[in-house]
């Protein structure tokens, strides 16, 4: 009986921020995969070990959660001002499709790194002491993020005592500025706010009508009041991932939310769009413990926020939802400004449950159109494995 061997391909496992996943250059693709397509899907669910009816990855290199089920490539960038070219891929845990349609800002932190550790950065533009600044093409969603990395020694420093809550261990400080943030999906006119309001009434059978802030920024987001659906806003993932009635109810307003963005024509089209939009509610500063035992009191934060990833409560919060989250927070009147108590404000400090996160936005008003021009925050990053990952021949 005739069997296909396993080909190695060069890879590398990053955690960055809180999430983690299986970074690639394009180069060491095998040649079908490094074109966009089903070669290419393939491969990257077999790798992930996906789609996985039990819901686990135990044949693959993903962690069974929608934070450790991501992959990246990273090619030199032909595109003036840029170093390197940046693509996510969120594959899907229990089904066969590998979701392109928006970034990971978590893994945005890793990225840099890797280019400089990958040899794609030019040698000229890392220091052998200092911060090290890469400038990164997200091909996502068309955006510029600029990421600083500390070098020491000509090496990327990867351990610090900056702490990240999410994250066990300290590690080195990765700033991150996304520059002109507001996403250009198709169907939103590349317009922040798509609705053309601040806030809308969202009708969702079933459920209600919402009042939901809609917001093309990091990632498309659709924000509602925590009260609004039963909840206080200091929820940790049990309280909503153990409820199947909650997570349907979510996926609903989800749906309804997307097709009011115009980032689907029909209802049915988001079972085939889970990474985006994302949902999150909001609600004003409460003392809460974390999942780390950690204790949030209401002085350490501006606002509540939880926000569902892949169909569940994330353990943190998605570093493109934190865009979302500074941006909204930035422009007096969304629903994130007003939970964070209204006005104009340049950062804020928001509680999610596995601690607090402070994220700035750049906001400014003209012609009546509000626009945002960076939102900076900072992670961290670190290697985990590195050396070749393993798939069989015929996976793709």
């Amino acid at each position: 009986m005739s069997h296909q061997p396993q080909i190695k391909i060069p890879a590398t496992y990053l955690r960055g921020g809180t999430s983690k996943g299986v970074f690639f250059r394009l180069q060491d693709l095998p040649a079908a995969a490094q074109q966009p397509g089903v070669a290419r899907d393939k491969l990257l669910m077999r790798v992930i070990g996906s789609p996985d009816p039990y819901g686990k990855q135990i044949d693959g290199m993903g962690g069974a959660t929608s934070s450790t089920s991501k992959t990246v490539i990273v090619a030199k960038s032909e595109r003036p001002g840029h170093d390197v070219d940046y693509l996510f891929g969120q594959v899907a845990i229990d089904k066969a499709f590998v979701d392109w349609s928006g970034n990971c800002g978590n893994l945005s932190a890793a990225v840099g790194p890797f280019a400089i550790s990958g040899g794609l950065v030019d040698p000229a533009r890392v220091p052998d002491n200092g911060v090290a600044v890469v400038r990164i093409w997200q091909a996502n969603i068309g955006k510029t993020i600029v990421a600083h990395v500390p070098i020491t020694n000509g090496q990327v420093q990867e351990t610090g005592d900056f702490e990240l809550d999410g994250v066990t261990f300290p590690a080195a400080e990765v700033q991150l500025e996304f520059l002109d943030p507001a996403a250009e999906e198709e169907g939103a006119g590349g317009a922040m706010f798509p609705t053309g309001h601040l806030v809308d009434d969202l009708e969702v059978p079933g459920v209600g009508t919402l009042k939901a802030t809609m917001i093309n920024a990091g990632i498309p987001t659709i924000f509602v009041n925590a009260e609004a659906i039963g909840y206080t806003g200091t929820e940790l993932q049990d309280a909503i991932n153990s409820d199947a009635e909650a997570l349907k109810k979510f996926e609903t307003i989800r749906a309804h939310g997307a097709l009011r963005m115009g980032l689907i024509k029909h209802l049915d089209e988001i079972a085939t769009r889970q990474h985006t939009p994302k949902i999150a509610f909001v609600a004003k500063p409460a003392a809460y413990t974390a999942s780390s035992g950690k204790r949030v009191e209401n002085g350490d934060v501006d606002l509540l926020v939880r926000a569902m990833s892949m169909g569940k409560l994330h353990h943190a919060m998605m570093g493109t939802a934190a865009v979302a989250i500074g941006t909204a927070a930035a422009i007096p009147g969304t629903l994130v400004n007003l939970a964070a108590g209204g006005g104009e404000r340049s950062a804020v400090r928001f509680g999610h449950p596995s601690g607090t996160l402070r994220v700035g936005a750049e906001a400014s008003q003209q012609d009546g159109e509000w626009s945002v021009t960076k939102a900076i925050m900072s992670r961290s990053a670190r290697v985990l494995m590195e050396g070749w990952v393993r798939v069989p021949g015929d996976a793709f």
